[in-house]
This record gives C-alpha cells, sequence and structure tokens, in this order.
C-alpha cells in the first residue's frame, strides 16, 4: 500500500489571514506541519493557491503545487493537487495545514484503516473524556461522530449525538461515549475521484460538513482511533497558545 500526504493551504483567511506562513519559533507553520506528516509518510506535498506560501514550502525544499483559488472544500484542493502530482500512489492522506501538532501515530492510525481491503475512506476519532465537561461536548465547533460495529461513521453532527435519554446533560459523559471527529482523512485514489463529483447534500448542507454528502451517497467511512488531543489554529490568539507550547 502506498500513501501520499498533501496538505491544504489557502492564504486568505477571514479570521487569520495569512495563517500557514504565521512564524512559529524561527519556522512558518506550514512547515512544522509538514516536518510533522514526514515522520509517518514519505511523499508529502503542500497544496496551495499562493504564491507566497509556494515560495516558502519550496524554500524549505518541500514539494509544493498550485491549486485553483475557487475551491469549496480541501477535499476539492487535494484532487485537483493529486491530480497534477500523478504517480501510482494507493491512498491519498489529507492533514490540515493548521495542524502543527499532528502526531506521527494519528497518521499511521489512518493509514491502518487500510489494512483492510473494503475500506474506502477513513478519518480520526477521539473520545471526549468526562474532565473535558459538558460545554466541550456542547461546542458546536467540534463535530461528534457515531460509530457502528464495524468502525465506521454512521453519522457527524454538529450537535451532541447520541442524545442521552431520561439522564441530566450533566451526566451524559458518565452515561455515554462520545467522540470527537478529527478533522484529517484519506481516500482511495479512485472514491477520491468519485466523491469531488458529487453534488452537495441536503445534509452536507445543513449541518456545513462535507463528509455527510459521502455518506448519503452510500460510501463507508472507516474510523481510525487516538487519544491525542489535535490543536488546530483558527485565530491569531490560538497561534499565541500553540508558540507557548512549543518546546524548542
Amino acid at each position: 500500500m502506498k500513501f501520499i500526504a498533501i496538505i491544504p493551504a489557502r492564504y486568505a483567511s477571514s479570521r487569520f489571514p495569512g495563517k500557514p506562513l504565521a512564524d512559529m519559533k524561527g519556522k512558518p507553520m506550514i512547515q512544522r506541519v509538514y516536518e510533522q506528516v514526514k515522520k509517518s509518510v514519505d511523499e508529502v506535498w503542500v497544496a496551495t493557491d499562493d504564491m507566497r506560501i509556494l515560495e516558502v514550502v519550496s524554500g524549505f525544499s518541500g514539494k509544493v503545487v498550485m491549486t485553483s483559488s475557487n475551491h469549496k472544500s480541501g477535499t476539492d484542493r487535494i484532487q485537483e493537487a493529486y491530480s497534477k502530482i500523478g504517480g501510482d500512489f494507493d491512498v491519498v492522506i489529507n492533514v490540515q495545514g493548521d495542524e502543527p501538532f499532528i502526531q506521527p501515530d494519528q497518521i499511521d492510525a489512518l493509514k491502518n484503516c487500510f489494512d483492510s481491503r473494503d475500506t474506502e475512506l477513513a478519518t480520526l476519532v477521539k473520545p471526549f473524556r468526562k474532565e473535558d465537561g459538558f460545554d466541550t461536548l456542547f461546542n458546536s465547533n467540534s463535530p461528534k461522530v457515531v460509530i457502528n460495529k464495524r468502525n465506521e461513521a454512521m453519522y457527524f453532527s454538529r450537535s451532541i449525538i447520541p442524545y442521552v435519554r431520561d439522564v441530566d446533560h450533566t451526566k451524559w459523559l458518565d452515561n455515554s461515549i462520545f467522540y470527537k471527529h478529527i478533522g484529517m482523512y484519506a481516500y482511495r485514489i479512485d472514491v477520491l475521484n468519485e466523491i469531488t463529483k458529487l453534488p452537495q447534500s441536503l445534509l452536507e448542507k445543513a449541518e456545513s460538513l462535507e463528509q455527510l454528502r459521502w455518506i448519503e451517497n452510500g460510501y463507508r467511512i472507516k474510523v481510525g482511533y487516538t487519544e491525542v488531543e489535535t490543536i488546530g489554529i483558527d485565530t491569531p490568539e490560538d497561534m499565541e497558545k500553540a508558540i507557548a507550547m512549543l518546546s524548542d
């Protein structure tokens, strides 16, 4: 099984313009993400729509490809990037460009999902902890997922799923397991080409979660598990906290 990882990186961001190039103790964030991914995947590329990002990635000897600025999702950008890169890879891994603390064992968990020949798509989840508290569980910016006995995602939602009936919500974490979705995906090449041709679905539009389009069209999403908390960077304030966490 041959894997390639592609990191989509846009310059434009309403909350944090130029985020991929933000300095993190002497290195741009996109470089830190790239170096983390390289610990698990030999072939790593950045897919961008901005020459400034292209020049920075080239400057640290990273592989980079230009893509359209009109994509509505990271998956669409990944598909265009792979069509330009080419090769004889079996699976493309989509790693978010704002996850500088992504761990190799998280990527390995995603790769291991493809030990089964039946796997079409894969993603990661992390159990919510009791100490996280209900407010963290309630956060609509942290999508939840319910999983079947085959370790496949049944549904993703910004609402809390499952709903625990007849139990006060403050005790839900004591009475059920809730899974946080970690927004990293892997796709078999043929499946990637298929899902990027699908029109937006009703569920996707309702929840603003593109993976619901795939489920609604009958694709199965295998789930890998991690106990590591990812730290996505969406705002300059998030960046300040992330820099404080760096050990080097």
